[in-house]
């Protein structure tokens, strides 16, 4: 029997986190451990309950989502957390980046996305809506317009194509969406991607992501 992903729920409304329960409830792959209506309430979850993912709100009483997510990854980094936000603001993106987030979605995502957010997180990539990444790709392009964002002496080492994977890995495109994109195959992205941590000297995906913010290349 396939195991279920165990997701907790943090939204301090109450309907919205009923509305979210009912979308995941039919889910055969899905289990909805709790739903809490704060980020202390999460991060004071028992051991025992171990959810692979959090769907956290942002604005909350108290401890906001970016920091709840903070904790959550400083104390166990395979935990798997995807924003969810009443609205897609660069800021809320950039700060969840920092702190490790695995996906971010608006609040009138539908049944479909959420479920194929969760899953695809549990494979280890990102998920970001269609919303955010046109927000990111946008701010992008208009740095570049104006001059701004240009790399550094260390991203000048990496080859154009180098560059073209970085950016596209640090606005959570999976490999498969990349290789696409470029029309090139998987495991050709995967060696750009080693060749790009190499390079740089990173060694996982979030210090790719982290580099690309401080850099301003995203």
């Amino acid at each position: 029997m396939q195991k279920k992903v165990k997701v907790v729920i943090v939204d301090d409304h109450g309907l919205l986190r009923q509305g979210i329960a009912s979308l995941l409830n039919d889910a055969p792959d899905v289990e909805v451990l709790a739903s809490v209506a704060s980020g202390e309430e999460a991060i004071n979850l028992p051991d025992s309950l171990q959810p692979d993912v959090f769907l956290m709100d942002i604005v909350m009483k108290g401890m906001n989502g970016i920091e709840a997510t903070r904790w959550i990854k400083e104390q166990n980094p395979v935990t798997k957390v995807i924003l969810i936000s009443s609205e897609v603001n660069k800021d809320f993106i950039t700060a969840g980046v920092k702190v490790g987030i695995d996906g971010y979605l608006p609040k009138d995502v539908g049944k479909d996305q959420l479920l194929n957010s969760i899953r695809t997180v549990m494979k280890g990539e990102k998920f970001f809506s269609q919303e955010v990444t046109a927000l990111v790709f946008q701010d992008f392009y208009l740095q570049k317009t104006e001059g701004k964002g240009l790399p550094t002496k260390k991203s000048k080492e990496l080859t154009r194509r180098e560059n073209e994977v970085l950016v596209l890995i640090a606005n959570g495109k999976s490999l498969k969406q990349i290789a696409d994109e470029l029309f090139i195959s998987i495991k050709t992205v995967e060696t750009h991607k080693l060749h790009i941590q190499e390079k740089l000297g990173f060694s996982n995906t979030a210090q790719l992501v982290k580099y690309a913010i401080e850099n301003k290349l995203i």
